[in-house]
């Protein structure tokens, strides 16, 4: 028999997200205008090359710093939220077991994936399932990414009642770190995730009126 390609679980969710990252990120990047450093006072990260240059204003939400941070957690508690609903259906209907990358079954295919995309392979690898093994490895890295970006911003907000989850990051500067790493990450993820949709558009048919698979009866 065929099931659908997106649940609907899925596809919510998934447009949910894209709305609730949106205002995150603009509002997270109003609140580092009044802050455009990164590393304790005196001990700059060297790493960093924007220390000291806020980002500009076209792409912040919020107005001014408190205007900001209501913004950031209002919307940071919906995404959490959303969150939950997502992983609770993403366990509870078995679809972790098609979506997530275990090395054994798709290390090989994700490799062999990457050549032909470079144009180092002629023929693309056999398909398993609905993704291929690459697209497991970038679904499961941006999951990681959304748990990072959770723990953090917990940090950020609560550094004092969450002070163990502070020392585990490697401190409230390294934890601010990671918060703009994820938040850059998961940009590049939209940025080549857009691309992708642009080569092959049934992805975003699928995404918003759910496609068909073949399932198992």
């Amino acid at each position: 028999m065929t099931r659908s390609a997106q649940p609907l679980v899925i596809r919510l969710t998934h447009w949910v997200n894209l709305v609730l990252l949106t205002i995150m990120a603009g509002s997270g990047l109003r609140i580092l205008v009044a802050f455009p450093q990164l590393g304790e006072v005196g001990h700059a990260y060297r790493w960093y090359p924007f220390r000291g240059q806020p980002p500009p204003e076209l792409v912040t939400i919020g107005g001014w710093l408190a205007g900001a941070r209501h913004w950031h957690f209002a919307f940071a508690w919906l995404f959490v939220v959303n969150g939950l609903v997502y992983l609770l259906y993403f366990v509870a209907s078995g679809e972790w077991r098609e979506r997530l990358f275990f090395p054994r079954r798709d290390a090989r295919h994700a490799w062999l994936t990457v050549l032909h995309d470079l144009r180092l392979r002629r023929e693309a690898p056999a398909p398993v399932g609905l993704y291929n093994g690459m697209q497991r490895l970038t679904y499961t890295g941006v999951l990681v990414l959304a748990v990072l970006a959770v723990l953090s911003g917990l940090v950020l907000y609560k550094p004092v009642q969450l002070l163990r989850l502070e020392r585990l990051l490697g401190g409230y500067d390294a934890a601010r770190a990671i918060h703009l790493i994820t938040l850059a990450a998961l940009c590049l993820f939209t940025v080549v995730h857009l691309l992708q949709v642009l080569l092959h558009p049934r992805t975003f048919l699928d995404m918003t009126l759910g496609g068909r698979r073949e399932g198992r009866p």
